[in-house]
């Protein structure tokens, strides 16, 4: 069977206004901020209305370390909840925003796919609700107040060498990583080092999607350390006195989105940092506002699960008191063989054996995921080369790891396709068997903390970092900055920080380059390997096949 490409699937949706849509939540029409007719944002007022009702089920959805191979989280992840309502379960889907860098790079659209999208398509993948825009502009704000206040005297009294507040922009361009600013003469200020991270990779992108409204926003963008004294002694945002104008800025980027997916069920989509860069998930707000008004609601956390699910455990969850029910773990038997050792061109034939061999790293994303205290079930995601003995291969493994591998068809059946998946997940979170636990306390040494996570999660023998770093982990901690959880900034494609490392491979190092402190956000940022906070194209972008078609229609976005 032939099925219509993704774009096509999307652009045929059966759309609802979204006043039906946010009904299905009770949420009022007066409660709604329409961005045209099928997307909105909900109410500071509403949000504020629902605190003391009682939350229904938090479901995570996150998978193996990805490959070229494709896992399909988002698709799982919708398909996992049109599943739910088809069972007659409420269920609310909590995803993050999409950024321009990647869509026109090499990743393309984060709406998930076939039979199990949000909708509308093309504008959840550009502009949207323009919260990107918002988040980037304050955060430049920030930036040319530093550089204005050092300009008209400097009365704070900044050492220029030690500002360690970098500009932001949503897209991917190597050539901004490190450059000098201010040249051209007295008029233009005092040339300095300076640089650009993506803006998902942003300290404003994690206070939004951390903050609970916008007085603690406000508060939190106070915190933030922008630069240093002579003496060593921090210079926050509020010392610049941008907090004001910045939470300005993002008042409306503040609420949560609402939209729906293709059979019409609500999808909150808020907030976007990346899971390698950042703590790579959606809003505090969106999550806490969905369970106050759905019986389910079913998250992503970015990338594998070594990477979003661990920081949504130990940074989300611990921040905002949320406790997942149950843990999905997305896997194929295309990655699987990927891990096992075969070629993205040799994926179609047969083989059971690389399948079975690249479980591993299935296996140690299900240890991983339990250590949490929290049951796993694997969300098989189906293409149509897969075969009945490499299923079963995957199924047969799961069982030995104590969880169960159920097959799911979202893509080509949209909800009716996991039913069974659905009914298995409801039945274990209202069952109340989790026993959720973050890895470390707060009071664990940072340095341990970084140790805890490498060895525990990434299974590395040693992590190795030089004495400037460890120094500056201590005097953070004097500073009183110790109880903070960290923020590992990896690879997303293996457990170790060499990309080609695929399965689980164990006797590895960790080595740290930078650590970076976000006091606002409330994590200390560990950069491992050779990650980057400012990605660059690859040799043949997707922008260069993204355009309008005779009848205006996007074309090139998925």
């Amino acid at each position: 069977m032939e099925y219509p490409t993704d774009i096509e699937i999307a652009r045929a949706a059966n759309k609802k206004p979204i006043q039906e849509i946010g009904a299905k939540l009770g949420i009022p029409e007066a409660d709604l901020v329409p961005y045209g007719h099928d997307k909105a944002k909900i109410s500071a007022e509403f949000i504020a209305a629902q605190a003391d009702k009682p939350d229904g089920k938090l479901i995570l959805v996150t998978a193996i370390s990805p490959t070229p191979a494709g896992e399909g989280k988002t698709t799982t992840t919708v398909g996992l909840s049109d599943g739910l309502n088809a069972i007659g379960k409420q269920s609310t889907i909590c995803i993050r925003e999409a950024s321009l860098g990647p869509c026109f790079g090499m990743k393309g659209g984060a709406a998930g796919g076939g039979y199990a999208q949000v909708v509308p398509m093309e504008d959840m993948n550009l502009h949207f609700t323009g919260d990107f825009h918002a988040i980037t502009s304050a955060h430049n704000l920030l930036s040319a107040m530093i550089d204005n206040h050092i300009y008209w005297g400097n009365e704070l009294e900044i050492d220029e060498r030690r500002i360690v507040w970098r500009r932001a922009m949503d897209m991917n361009d190597r050539a901004l990583r490190d450059l000098v600013v201010s040249l051209g003469g007295i008029a233009n200020g005092f040339p300095r080092q300076g640089g650009f991270d993506i803006t998902v990779a942003s300290e404003v992108m994690a206070i939004l999607c951390l903050s609970n409204d916008l007085k603690d926003l406000e508060k939190r963008l106070g915190d933030i350390i922008v630069a240093y004294r002579r003496d060593r002694t921090p210079i926050y945002c509020r010392d610049i006195e941008a907090d004001g104008a910045m939470t300005v800025l993002l008042q409306q980027a503040m609420q949560p989105n609402l939209v729906q997916t293709l059979e019409n069920n609500p999808a909150l989509v808020h907030g976007g940092p990346f899971a390698n860069i950042a703590h790579g998930c959606n809003s505090v707000v969106a999550t806490q506002t969905a369970l106050k008004i759905s019986d389910f609601v079913v998250t992503e956390a970015g990338f594998g699960a070594d990477l979003g699910a661990e920081k949504f455990m130990n940074i989300k969850c611990r921040k905002a008191g949320l406790s997942p029910d149950v843990v999905v773990l997305v896997a194929t038997v295309r990655a699987s063989k990927m891990n096992g050792g075969v070629a993205r061109a040799d994926l179609g034939p047969e083989n059971v054996n690389a399948v079975i061999e690249g479980c591993a790293n299935l296996g140690r994303h299900i240890e991983n995921m339990k250590s949490f205290g929290v049951p796993v079930v694997v969300a098989i995601n189906h293409f149509t080369t897969d075969t009945d003995d490499e299923v079963e291969a995957i199924k047969a493994y799961a069982r030995g790891h104590g969880s169960e591998a159920i097959l799911c068809t979202h893509w080509a059946d949209g909800g009716a396709g996991t039913k069974e998946l659905a009914e298995r997940v409801a039945e274990i979170a209202e069952a109340d068997v989790a026993q959720f636990a973050p890895l470390y306390p707060d009071d664990m040494p940072l340095f341990e903390k970084i140790e805890t996570v490498a060895k525990r999660i990434y299974r590395a023998d040693e992590v190795m970092a030089d004495k400037k770093i460890r120094q500056q982990l201590r005097d953070w901690e004097e500073a009183g900055y110790g109880d903070l959880p960290v923020c590992m900034a990896k690879t997303q494609y293996s457990f170790s920080t060499d990309p080609d490392l695929r399965g689980a491979p164990t006797g590895h190092s960790l080595p740290i380059r930078e650590v970076r402190l976000s006091a606002g956000a409330g994590f200390i940022v560990v950069i491992c390997g050779m990650i980057m906070t400012m990605p660059g194209l690859p040799r043949t972008p997707a922008a260069k096949s993204i355009r309008l078609n005779d009848v205006g229609e996007i074309e090139g976005l998925f």
